[in-house]
């Protein structure tokens, strides 16, 4: 008697399986109905340790808050240095200033003040890393947006910069930050970078970075790089 209960037991507890299709034999067809998320992997190598002092530095240069649009600023600070109804020349954007102040705290010279004004510093800079003088000072050209990310990643410092081909209107620059971005991503996007600007942002991919200038993304900007002193 007991032993008719129990296979009437399991009968009805295979049947049960059966019908909610979590025997063995079902479990591999339904598995490969169910759509997996593919993890993008990073296009461009680790994030070393002297990258990541980079990104510190980054992060904690208040780039959102400093180096205001349309005020006059200390370029190495960010700070006003003129009242706030102040009327006079470069009081406009400082995406160069920020840049020349990273490459200051990182003890690498970019062309800044006093050997050239704020005003249409961006476009100036552009040309300056590919003169002999950038070149004698430490800057090389990077071919492309990959290997720029692969150069960030390993800890070197990277910019991307547009100079106008207008005399009249400025450039722009921003610093390439180090990421594990995906290369679907950066293709589409570009680089994640930090700038100031007309918007100030601490982390934006390059393509609206460079959206207010019209010719420079993609085809216009270019990639400098220069080591970072060990300290």
């Amino acid at each position: 008697m007991r032993t008719t209960i129990i296979y009437a037991a399991l009968v009805v507890v295979l049947s049960l399986l059966m019908a909610t299709g979590c025997t063995s034999g079902d479990s591999g067809s339904r598995l490969q109905g169910v759509s997996t998320t593919t993890i993008a992997e990073p296009c461009c190598g680790p994030i070393s340790p002297a990258a990541q002092t980079i990104l510190g530095m980054l992060d904690n240069s208040n780039v959102e808050h400093l180096w205001p649009n349309h005020r006059h600023i200390n370029w190495e600070t960010g700070e006003p240095d003129e009242p706030e109804g102040y009327a006079g020349p470069g009081k406009h954007t400082h995406c160069s200033a920020f840049a020349a102040a990273i490459g200051e705290r990182l003890n690498v010279y970019m062309l800044r003040p006093p050997e050239h004004s704020q005003i249409l510093l961006a476009s100036a800079q552009t040309h300056w890393f590919n003169s002999p003088e950038g070149r004698g000072a430490g800057w090389f050209a990077i071919a492309d947006l990959r290997q720029a990310q692969s150069l960030a990643n390993q800890g070197k410092l990277v910019v991307v910069a547009y100079e106008s081909p207008n005399l009249k209107t400025p450039g722009h620059i921003a610093i390439v930050r180090p990421s594990a971005i995906s290369s679907d991503a950066l293709r589409d996007r570009g680089p994640e970078v930090t700038q100031a600007g007309a918007e100030n942002y601490l982390r934006i991919d390059a393509r609206t970075a460079f959206a207010y200038h019209p010719g420079a993304w993609p085809e216009g900007v270019r990639y400098f790089g220069h080591d970072v002193p060990r300290r």
